[in-house]
């Protein structure tokens, strides 16, 4: 099928290969797909300002949109602006999916993925991945698809399940290591933790793991500050529901002066987040799941400036565990959110 020559025709052709494409995605494996209709009028309601200070980071001609749905579980975002896609972690189908920019298909890019969740790009535009299957590992992809282990391990034992993943500019790969992987058998395998504690590892790009953050209880999304000198992790605990904590990384990789920046207090709660260059702190929000509590007025992304105060929310139609900042400009925020894939273009782009 030729693709049409008029802009209404492309415009039409492109929305068809996007559903086409997402329902060849979707097959057997497919969940809920949500019904999502965009706010028609300008600015975006479901943009909130919480503080003036978020103004700047408000575009008044720009709502939320809904690139794919079908999965059980999003997790796990990141973007390739040499290929202009997207890709998202379906966790519990056992595969990532792919969005492309260009085209507007969502389709299946790897399956099985080993129960993959966290996923980020290293300096060299590599796929690093965080499983939580048998494997239990952090994987590279290397640019001819091949497969290399960066970690599966620590002092003899077997990693828990490696959830979130940053790569540093000196090429260090840090990534937490929390038991949700193992628990249960939703995203993965049920296994008992071999480690001690949940940690938040450094591997150094000469090779070598070493547990850098050993304090916290199940450490989830982490992320550096714009200059990389404070390392940002979250704390999940059922009271208080979850913290973002800060800590001073030194060049050795140290961490030290461990400081509350942000505690969601319940009934909000983090996940996964991302910073912008200013400093603020964009991060996946929902209900910490306490009886009595609509968890809808909870669903989005809640942005933090770098004193910890909140500025901004995103109103979605569904939970957001974790986001990444993408597309040509970098300044378009992808929202892996439970069932789909949203994105909004903002005043504001990823720090990495």
């Amino acid at each position: 099928m030729s693709e049409p020559s008029t802009p209404q025709g492309r415009r039409d052709f492109l929305r068809g290969a996007a559903a086409a494409g997402l329902a060849a995605a979707s097959g057997a494996a497919s969940a809920q797909k949500i019904d999502f209709k965009p706010n028609a009028r300008y600015p975006d309601a479901a943009v909130e300002v919480l503080d003036p200070s978020f103004m700047k980071y408000r575009l008044y001609s720009s709502s939320v949109e809904q690139l794919g749905s079908g999965m059980r579980w999003a997790e796990g975002p990141v973007y390739f602006p040499a290929g202009k896609y997207l890709l998202v972690s379906d966790i519990p189908n056992n595969r990532i999916m792919k969005y492309d920019e260009s085209s507007g298909a969502f389709s299946v890019f790897r399956e099985p993925s080993n129960y993959a969740n966290g996923n980020t790009r290293d300096r060299q535009g590599r796929l690093v991945t965080c499983e939580h299957s048998v494997t239990r590992r952090v994987t590279r992809t290397e640019h001819d698809g091949s497969i290399t282990v960066l970690a599966d391990s620590y002092q003899g034992k077997r990693l828990n399940a490696p959830n979130d993943i940053v790569v540093k500019s000196d090429d260090s790969v840090w990534f937490t290591d929390p038991t949700f992987g193992i628990n249960g058998t939703w995203e993965g395998f049920k296994a008992k933790p071999e480690q001690e504690t949940t940690n938040v590892y450094r591997i150094d790009p000469k090779g070598g793991i070493r547990a850098v953050i050993t304090d916290l209880v199940n450490p989830n999304g982490l992320a550096f500050s714009p200059d990389e000198k404070k390392l940002y992790v979250v704390e999940w605990k059922p009271t208080p529901s979850r913290s973002i904590w800060s800590y001073d990384i030194a060049a050795d990789g140290t961490a030290s002066n461990k400081t509350k920046l942000i505690d969601a207090n319940g009934p909000g709660a983090l996940d996964g987040f991302r910073v912008d260059r200013d400093g603020n702190l964009w991060c996946g929000w929902g209900s910490d799941g306490r009886v009595g509590v609509n968890p809808a007025e909870y669903d989005g992304v809640k942005v933090f400036n770098p004193q910890g105060k909140a500025i901004g929310f995103i109103h979605l139609p569904e939970r957001c565990p974790n986001l990444t900042f993408g597309g040509p400009k970098g300044n378009r925020l992808y929202m892996a959110s439970s069932h789909s894939l949203y994105a909004l273009y903002v005043e504001a782009e990823g720090a990495v």
